[in-house]
């Protein structure tokens, strides 16, 4: 089911489409590829929004910066500097969060309107980023592919195909509070990471040094506990980069019983509190889960490559899939 969800200040339309299926409920917007709402029964099998959004348009334009629900690119997280090598020419991409570049610009993938068709049980938005478009080389089409799964999943499919060497990493920015609504935050949750290292950063979120490992530290997630606050950092899964998805951690809430495990292909996770949420969320009320490549991957040759080069198709597919005990 879609409908009209409201009108961009330049005149274009934005709708918003209505999924069901397996005791699910989503709510996708063309603007942005934004998941504005999921709801997910709870042990007793009361149902709840289990995501932050905005109940209009303009909560999405006059707050950005959370980037809630939204689909980011064409690179999701920094690019230190607003620069990267490529082939032997240095490129510059928008520098909006100074000095770096964050989610592919000050109008990435997460402001503009996509082409969104219905398929089964899911949607299909597709856009093409000319060459240029905030810097990055190359014309890329990009498909995501949403689909509500049986046993109750929500499954992001991505792909895309470029004329010239560019770097991609695409991801979904939703932030999930497992107690619904109102609830006094994510703070609660337990988290449980297949992750054995992490990315150590500076001040500005940049990639400082070499992978770290968890032990013995508070980044260490891998038999399961509370979050808390103070993170805005990438896991390194022990996996690696694979052809299928594989379930790489698990958010649970036992307040609710809800519980929410998370497969991929990419190689790391982008965990972050929320510590900065802004009005009129308070700083907790949401824990971002970013499937992804490694921040700052371009400049670093030592990270998985985030190079696609023409005649190679990106692929990546994240299953957030919904439970409760």
């Amino acid at each position: 089911m879609s409908e009209h969800f409201g009108t961009l200040s330049d005149g274009t339309e934005v709708h918003r489409w209505t999924l069901e299926r397996a005791g699910l409920r989503v709510r996708v917007l063309s603007y942005g590829g934004i998941v504005q709402s999921l709801e997910v029964p709870d042990r007793d099998g009361h149902p709840a929004d289990v995501v932050l959004g905005f109940a209009d348009l303009a909560g999405y334009v006059s707050h950005p910066g959370p980037y809630l629900g939204a689909l980011v690119g064409r690179y999701a997280n920094r690019i230190a500097g607003g620069r990267f090598p490529l082939d032997g020419v240095t490129y510059a991409v928008e520098p909006n969060s100074p000095p770096n570049s964050l989610h592919g610009g000050g109008r990435g993938f997460d402001k503009r309107v996509w082409d969104v068709q219905p398929v089964a049980h899911g949607l299909r938005l597709s856009r093409v980023s000319p060459h240029g478009e905030e810097g990055f080389p190359g014309r890329l089409a990009v498909t995501a592919t949403y689909t509500l799964e049986e046993g109750g999943a929500l499954r992001f499919a991505y792909e895309a195909v470029t004329d010239a060497p560019t770097v991609v990493n695409l991801t979904n920015h939703s932030y999930f509070n497992l107690a619904g609504p109102r609830s006094g935050g994510a703070g609660g949750h337990e988290l449980r990471l297949a992750a054995s290292r992490f990315t150590p950063v500076d001040a500005d979120l940049i990639p400082d040094g070499p992978l770290r490992e968890v032990a013995g530290s508070r980044f260490d997630f891998r038999q399961g506990r509370k979050t808390g606050a103070g993170y805005d950092h990438n896991f390194v899964f022990d996996k690696g980069v694979t052809a299928r998805a594989e379930e790489v951690a698990e958010l649970y809430d036992p307040s609710s019983g809800r519980a929410l495990t998370v497969a991929t292909t990419e190689p790391g996770i982008q965990v972050y509190t929320g510590d900065h949420l802004g009005e009129p969320h308070a700083p907790g009320d949401g824990i971002a889960l970013e499937t992804q490549h490694f921040p700052d991957s371009p400049n670093r040759p030592d990270f998985p490559s985030t190079v696609l080069r023409p005649g190679e198709v990106y692929r990546s597919e994240t299953v957030y899939a919904f439970s409760a005990r």
